[in-house]
């Protein structure tokens, strides 16, 4: 299998053009910018994470990395929004398995 050009995006890139793609005007605004914020987060704590190098450690250490300073349910919400779009890229291919799982 060949891997596919989304593969090799940063992954904070992807999540923004996911945003893009799949949230804007479908969601209200109050909730596009929590979207918005957990990409600024993204970019913040994983700047150099390709897409091709997710996998249930590097996920789950951009999940720690957010709790240090995030209540659980605030953490718990990142979650559900990068979970959405992380499936995407395994069903375009971008990834092999769900890195979500078990997070």
């Amino acid at each position: 299998m060949a891997i596919h050009e989304g593969a090799n995006e940063l992954f904070y890139q992807y999540y923004k053009r996911w945003i893009t793609i799949y949230k804007e005007g479908a969601i209200r605004d109050v909730t596009m910018q929590k979207y918005r914020m957990t990409y600024v987060w993204v970019r913040k704590l994983a700047p150099e994470l390709k897409v091709c190098d997710l996998n249930r450690i590097s996920y789950q250490q951009l999940l720690n990395d957010y709790a240090q300073e995030h209540e659980r349910q605030t953490t718990m919400d990142f979650h559900h929004q990068l979970k959405a779009a992380v499936l995407d890229a395994v069903d375009e291919g971008y990834i092999k398995r769900d890195p979500t799982r078990k997070a």
